[in-house]
């Protein structure tokens, strides 16, 4: 994305703060009329002073009076604009960070899946944080510097035009000088924000997944990759801090040149012009000289700075703009589903170039269970993200209750499916909370009850609060127990299909049989998908699919299969040889 269409959209998002931002620039007029005024009156009162004796005093006291009121309407505004623009920009920065996220929620599952989880939220949290502080650092030091060399120049050509002219012959210098390390900053922190995002994924990855990593020794080879990740971002960073830091030698030197081309020419018409251009103009006109370079330097560093928020707003509004999944507004509402699911002549594939799923044709009457066995890649975690719709089919339908699935509304197709994965997810809340998230307005009766039938009551009274313990900050659970308060939120929900993904691989073999007999319950008349690696448990389901690369290769009863001697034998053999 280009810089000029990131600026373009900042300013868009600064739209509507448009009347706070004009009330911030009175007020940075206001404060820079307040601070120029006073160089004037100092130079007013140093003509007051006339020689040995000959002093206005009355004169001297009036006129630090007068810089006094001017020192304080300058603190005073500067005080509400430094309110303002920090309220301006931690609204923008809630906003960007508000709008990230919603659009996170309405991107495919394939987005995610091809991005770091690392990388995801550093772009949220990281790089909405930089692009803040630029912004902001913007605001605080560019108008006030703007009215600020303004001012100066105004007032300069009403005390001497020659002064003014000498000022104005060596500024470009500064711009020539401030412009060529913007260009360079640009780059070397587009690269430093971009090396970051990468180095948060990792070390995402590398925590999140730390057990492994001590299982397996591979803490060096770890340590070695964040080096290499480390190395490149300290290149990067050097860069930019080399090109940043360039700023305020190079201002300096330029603001030098000026003070003292100002200093030599008011001298040289302090003495030809007989008095008309006094020593108390020519400390004056010193004073500006200052007030005026003074901007330039902070404008230049905030260009600095600057080039670095715009890098990270690229992310950010490049995060935003990615294609969204397809609006089911319009779409039809399921309702309460009786559960007959048909896929016709399915073709799928996760990557255009690598086949997975074709010419998959199934029919599931309403409350018949199905298991899908196969081989590890052949698909079977597929097909349940077909089912949930969290992927879209290439080719051919799926159909629930005679409707295809991409005419009814996402939130009326998941509402009707109860999942339990193998992996589990609970939110940081109550354990309330977590087990009412399918049904928030439920009874206290029907959670213990939904608790109790998923073998779960028991150690949640053990826990600090019971079921107002807060998980993850006063009770840790083990795997299987997190699994347990899974099932017990679908109990709790009965919705009319099932999708049972490994749902009891974490629970020992005692609380495994009792979870079995839960679910046969709560299966009745219903429709189930249940993918199995450990076949012993499916011998009961009416149909089993036995899929391998991408096919459905045999179909039938648990006997029926075993009978024809064919690939389901083979894998149920292979389990239960000795």
């Amino acid at each position: 994305m280009k810089k000029r269409t990131i600026f373009k959209k900042v300013l868009r998002r600064l739209r509507r703060y448009a009347p706070a931002l004009c009330i911030a620039l009175l007020f940075a007029v206001v404060c820079a009329a307040a601070q120029l005024a006073v160089p004037y009156f100092v130079g007013e009162a140093i003509d007051c002073i006339v020689g040995p004796g000959e002093v206005d005093r009355a004169g001297v006291f009036r006129l630090f009076a007068i810089i006094g009121g001017c020192v304080g309407a300058a603190c005073l505004t500067q005080y509400g604009m430094s309110l303002i623009y920090n309220r301006v920009v931690y609204h923008v920065l809630a906003d960007m960070r508000n709008e990230t996220f919603r659009k996170l929620q309405k991107l495919p599952l394939k987005y995610l899946d091809s991005h770091a989880y690392g990388e995801v939220s550093g772009t949220i949290l990281s790089d909405a944080e930089q692009f803040s502080d630029g912004l902001l650092l913007g605001f605080t030091q560019l108008f006030s510097g703007v009215v600020t060399i303004l001012g100066v120049l105004v007032i300069l050509f009403v005390l001497r035009w020659e002064v003014a002219l000498v000022v104005m012959c060596i500024t470009p210098v500064s711009l020539f000088a401030a412009r060529f390390i913007a260009s360079h900053t640009y780059t070397t922190f587009r690269a430093q924000a971009e090396v970051r995002a990468e180095q948060t994924a990792f070390i995402d990855e590398a925590i999140g997944n730390l057990k492994v990593v001590k299982t397996y020794t591979h803490e060096k080879a770890n340590a070695a990759v964040f080096d290499e990740q480390n190395e490149r971002f300290r290149t990067c960073s050097l860069k930019a801090v080399f090109y940043s830091s360039t700023t305020n030698p190079v201002t300096r030197f330029v603001n030098s040149l000026v003070y003292a081309a100002v200093a030599v020419t008011g001298a040289f018409l302090c003495i030809s012009t007989g008095g008309a251009f006094s020593v108390g103009n020519l400390t004056t006109s010193l004073f500006y000289c200052n007030q005026y370079t003074k901007p330039f330097n902070d404008i230049t560093e905030v260009l600095a700075e600057f080039q670095n928020a715009l890098a990270c707003a690229g992310r950010i509004f490049a995060l935003q703009e990615e294609e969204e999944q397809p609006s089911d507004e319009g779409g039809i509402d399921l309702g309460h589903a009786a559960g007959a699911v048909t896929l016709n002549d399915v073709a799928f594939s996760y990557r255009k170039e690598t086949e997975l799923i074709k010419n998959l044709t199934v029919s599931v009457p309403a409350g018949r269970r199905v298991a899908i066995v196969g081989p590890t890649g052949c698909g079977k975690t597929t097909v349940i993200n077909l089912l949930m719709r969290f992927y879209d089919v290439d080719e051919g339908s799926i159909c629930v209750d005679g409707h295809d699935v991409r005419t009814l509304t996402r939130r009326s197709l998941r509402q009707n499916y109860g999942m339990v994965l193998q992996d589990t997810w609970l939110k940081r809340a109550t354990v309330r909370e977590n087990l009412c998230m399918g049904w928030p307005d439920c009874t206290e009766e029907e959670m213990i009850a939904a608790a109790r039938a998923a073998h779960a009551h028991s150690f949640i009274r053990r826990l600090p609060h019971g079921y107002d313990t807060v998980l993850g900050a006063e009770g840790s659970l083990s795997e299987g127990q997190k699994q347990l308060l899974c099932i017990a939120r679908i109990m709790l929900c009965r919705p009319p299909m099932l999708i049972l993904d490994e749902a009891t691989s974490n629970i020992d073999t005692r609380t495994e049989r009792l979870v079995q007999d839960a679910f046969a319950k709560l299966m009745e008349g219903r429709t189930c998908f249940i993918v199995a690696h450990r076949l012993s448990t499916i011998r009961n389901a009416d149909l089993i699919l036995v899929m391998n690369a991408g096919r459905v290769v045999e179909q039938g009863r648990h006997e029926e299969l075993l009978q024809k001697g064919g690939f389901y034998a083979q894998l149920y053999n292979a389990q239960f040889a000795e």
